[in-house]
């Protein structure tokens, strides 16, 4: 499984380790990833990822799972949330065309 965040795209960083002799040793960077369950309003259903703790907290600050997915592009989101992210706009588009 990759170390990636399936919302952000945040993924593995690599550094240098630098001690007081100034010795250089290659490091890995890991990225704070977190197995959670989101309730996406349109779909009225939870949904699992994987996705860091920044990316949590951007989609609290975006107003839902929903929100978030609106507005990220799509090149960013991992396959599973491409697919939900077209799952939620045609189940949004089709209770529009209801309401209208």
């Amino acid at each position: 499984m990759a170390r990636r965040c399936e919302l952000t795209g945040k993924a593995v960083l690599t550094g240098n380790n630098v001690s007081h002799a100034n010795n250089k040793t290659r490091r890995r960077f890991l990225p704070n990833l977190c197995n959670v369950s989101l309730l996406s309003d349109t779909l009225g259903r939870p949904v699992r990822l994987r996705v860091s703790a920044a990316a949590l907290r951007s989609v609290e600050h975006r107003g839902g799972l929903d929100a978030f997915l609106a507005k990220a592009r799509e090149d960013e989101l991992s396959p599973k949330a491409r697919l939900l992210k077209r799952e939620i706009a045609k189940k949004a588009g089709e209770g529009e065309s209801a309401a209208a």
